[in-house]
């Protein structure tokens, strides 16, 4: 098992992952920050943890839409929907998830102390 240093927002973070999977990580995340840094210039956000939110939305969003395309999941009802990335294999699929999961379980510690702080 490896670990690498990723930067998200401005925040390292230790990331533990497969052997020879460091650079993709960082890859993954240097895409969730660039993605984040649009999202925070737009001013949807109003905090933190309500940012980091808002950007695993939109990652969940851009996944399923692949998905739909290459016929993995069923199509969500929306009002307009974005173009989609490019389709991504399965291994792909599964650091991607893999990594926002990890995130994931982040984003609710931080959301967490900052609902005890408030």
């Amino acid at each position: 098992m490896a670990e690498v240093t990723i930067y998200i927002n401005g925040r390292s973070y230790d990331i533990s992952c497969d052997n020879g999977q460091e650079g993709r990580i960082v890859d993954l995340a240097s895409y969730i920050d660039q993605r984040l840094q649009q999202i925070s210039r737009s001013g949807a956000a109003y905090n933190d943890a309500h940012l980091m939110v808002l950007t695993s939305l939109v990652l969940a969003d851009e996944l399923f839409d692949t998905r739909e395309q290459v016929g993995d999941a069923p199509r969500a009802s929306r009002a307009a929907a974005a173009p989609a990335p490019a389709a991504v294999n399965k291994d792909e699929e599964q650091a991607v998830l893999k990594v926002l999961e990890q995130l994931t379980k982040r984003i609710e510690g931080v959301a967490s102390r900052v609902q005890q702080v408030s």
